[in-house]
């Protein structure tokens, strides 16, 4: 599941993916995303994966599709963990998701708040 994190304010919005992440799990969360792109226009956004277990295989199309949808309006996408494979996620973030993205340990989230509001 995402759940949408407190720290999210203007055109800057985090999330924390908690467990197993599935196609329904999308279904919250684009409209969510699709809101704020249409009132802010361009968003900076924080992806917590500290929880993140994996994502099923039903969930790979919805998760593309966000890509395609969003990926010019996100200006900056945070990623945060604790993982390698997590670190190794930023740089398909750049391509696909964002059009910046950097990698931040979980000690750091407030390095990377900070720097999504650059």
């Amino acid at each position: 599941m995402f759940k949408k994190l407190e720290d999210s304010s203007g055109n800057v919005v985090g999330f924390k993916a908690i467990g197993t992440i599935t196609a329904s799990d999308y279904q919250l969360l684009v409209p969510d995303v699709r809101a704020l792109v249409e009132k802010e226009g361009n968003i900076r956004m924080l992806y917590d994966l500290s929880d993140f277990k994996w994502e099923k295989l039903e969930a790979w199309l919805p998760d593309l599709k966000f890509a395609s949808e969003f990926h010019h309006e996100i200006e900056k996408m945070a990623i945060v963990g604790d993982k390698s494979w997590e670190k190794w996620m930023t740089h398909l973030a750049k391509p696909f998701y964002a059009r910046d993205a950097k990698f931040f340990h979980s000690s750091d989230i407030a390095k990377a708040w900070a720097w999504l509001r650059e």
